[in-house]
């Protein structure tokens, strides 16, 4: 039995939204990640069940790790595609935002749908949601948007609309945003759905396979490199960090999402309990943290690095130089010992 966490008016405006609307968009945050494309793809598969004509918008291009999801070929990049996204988003009847909380995360996406008269259904766990959709669905303490996308099916009386292809696509976004179980995904429910979705034919074992064994050659050097010549531990701390530089990511021909997991492994290293990655973009360091038992990556991102997120999951980012941006995490380490 899983619990019915989100409200029941809530439940009802949704419902009431989508069965009004013929055609609909799903948008969800810039740099896509595993549980953006679960969720926004589990629920393009089923609204195709229930007869709409549904879109899915990305503002940058996704993984490559993730193009084997059902229906992923269908997806349309902004940063490629601007017209026809603005024109579909013009004409569309609802809009769904998932995985991210404020308008900003759609980075140049967001004019366009903002722009838009269509009324938005946001579905999110991230901390403090903007006031910008007409129903907001938002749980932080929902382990993934995947996990609340199923639940809303379920609530709505749709679970039997759920079909194989949506159910891989959720599973994929649960195991992803928890590094396949292994952080903020100790709730008994959780594995109450993942059951429900093996009924339905998920085969779990196949798809961590696809997610997490099938990297390109370059990355598998890149994870090397970064572990044997990047990697900088504080023990005092019990905190590591890992840099990566334009020029370095270039010398191993970066795709996009080959640093995904990476700010996990040094936390395979005993003792450490707070691992930050820092990789230099365009304009800025992006910033990954993760930790774990109590340690607050969420708030050292909120108080360093203009971010946020979860307990033991979070991002941020820095318009410095890379050597700016580790000269604030050290200076920080020692205001967060307390939390040790």
């Amino acid at each position: 039995m899983i619990s019915k966490i989100i409200a029941e008016d809530l439940i009802h405006k949704a419902q009431k939204e989508i069965d009004k609307a013929e055609k609909i968009v799903i948008v969800v945050h810039v740099g896509p990640d595993g549980d953006a494309m679960g969720s926004s793809l589990g629920l393009w598969h089923y609204l195709m069940t229930i007869e709409k004509e549904p879109t899915i918008i990305v503002p940058t291009a996704f993984p490559s790790f993730l193009s084997w999801m059902p229906g992923a070929e269908n997806v349309l990049v902004y940063e490629t595609n601007q017209h026809k996204c603005e024109e579909i988003i013009e004409n569309t009847d609802l809009i769904f935002t998932l995985d991210f909380n404020v308008p900003s995360r759609l980075a140049k996406l967001e004019k366009a749908v903002m722009a838009s008269k269509a009324p938005i259904i946001l579905v999110d766990h991230h901390l403090h949601p903007g006031d910008f959709a007409r129903v907001t669905i938002s749980y932080p303490e929902i382990a993934s948007t995947s996990e609340l996308v199923f639940r809303l099916i379920c609530r709505m009386g749709d679970f039997s609309k759920i079909n194989l292809a949506s159910a891989e696509c959720i599973y994929t976004g649960m195991m992803t945003d928890t590094g396949a179980f292994t952080y903020n995904s100790n709730k008994q429910e959780i594995y109450t759905i993942i059951s429900e979705l093996i009924k339905i034919g998920v085969d779990k074992d196949d798809i961590y396979r696809k997610v997490f064994n099938n990297s390109s050659a370059d990355r598998l050097r890149m994870t090397g490199y970064a572990l044997f010549h990047k990697m900088k531990l504080y023990p005092e701390y019990q905190a590591a960090l890992i840099t990566l530089s334009s020029e370095e990511l270039e010398q191993f021909n970066y795709q996009t999402g080959d640093t995904e997991g990476l700010v996990n492994m040094p936390l395979s290293v005993s003792g450490i309990v707070f691992s930050v990655f820092m990789r230099e973009d365009t304009d800025k360091i992006k910033v990954s943290l993760r930790s774990q038992g109590t340690f607050p990556a969420n708030k050292f991102s909120a108080e360093n690095f203009n971010g946020g997120g979860h307990l033991n999951a979070a991002g941020g980012e820095c318009y410095s130089s890379m050597e700016q941006a580790v000269e604030i995490f050290e200076k920080a380490l020692p205001n967060f010992q307390k939390y040790l």
